[in-house]
């Protein structure tokens, strides 16, 4: 193959395997959550960041690989924590309590592991593909998006016993527990912890370890 032609049709930066496999993990994943729980499970952070990776995988693009990576790498990552505290035990959040449920099914649980693996999966797009740093801001203002609709428009727990499947307390916009709003502070006060914290003390560290690993040089990133 010339160069020109290497050019215009670089080599794919990620297997084929990969791109199958995740392709096929959510070809299962949406339609039973969309039957099981509804659409609104969708605006789940970690839901809009598994659509993110899956574009990420086909296009190759940094920048759809960063957005879920700097938004996402953290929390998945306590989540993992969380997991393994409460199978010796000693929960740290219960924000996996659910993982443990006899009364959910196997294969619903099963399905859910997804966030065990999914920051690094993104670790690995982003050591592929490089990270671009407008991630920082774009997944700030999706992130901020999700939250005020998840406080204005979707349910608070407990769920309602009539409809035991519909998300509650999406994005944990009413604390950390899914039976019950958290006491600890007024809701407006939990929100704007929320819109402030998670910026400032989860993005924004992601996104200085992540430029500082594999940032992209500015020449190398598309204008706004």
């Amino acid at each position: 193959m010339s160069a020109t032609a290497a050019v215009i049709h670089p080599a794919p930066r990620l297997p084929l395997a990969l791109k199958l496999g995740f392709t096929a993990f959510m070809a299962v994943l949406v339609p039973f959550y969309w039957i099981t729980y509804g659409p609104t499970n969708f605006l789940y952070f970690c839901d809009v960041a598994m659509f993110l990776t899956l574009a990420a995988i086909w296009t190759e693009s940094p920048l759809l690989a960063s957005l879920p990576a700097v938004g996402l790498i953290v929390p998945q990552l306590v989540w993992c924590a969380d997991l393994i505290a409460s199978w010796l035990g000693m929960p740290l959040l219960s924000m996996t309590a659910y993982m443990f449920d006899p009364g959910i099914p196997l294969f619903a649980r099963g399905l859910s592991s997804f966030h065990a693996w999914l920051p690094f999966v993104l670790l690995y797009l982003v050591a592929r593909l490089g990270y671009d740093r407008r991630a920082l801001p774009g997944w700030t203002l999706l992130a901020w998006a999700l939250l005020a609709v998840s406080r204005l428009f979707l349910p608070a727990p407990p769920a309602d016993p009539a409809q035991p499947n519909v998300p509650v307390n999406v994005n944990y916009v009413y604390g950390f527990s899914d039976a019950a709003t958290q006491t600890f502070m007024p809701g407006w006060a939990w929100l704007a912890l929320l819109f402030v914290g998670l910026p400032l003390l989860v993005f924004w560290p992601t996104h200085l370890v992540l430029q500082r690993w594999r940032g992209l040089p500015e020449d190398a990133q598309p204008p706004r």
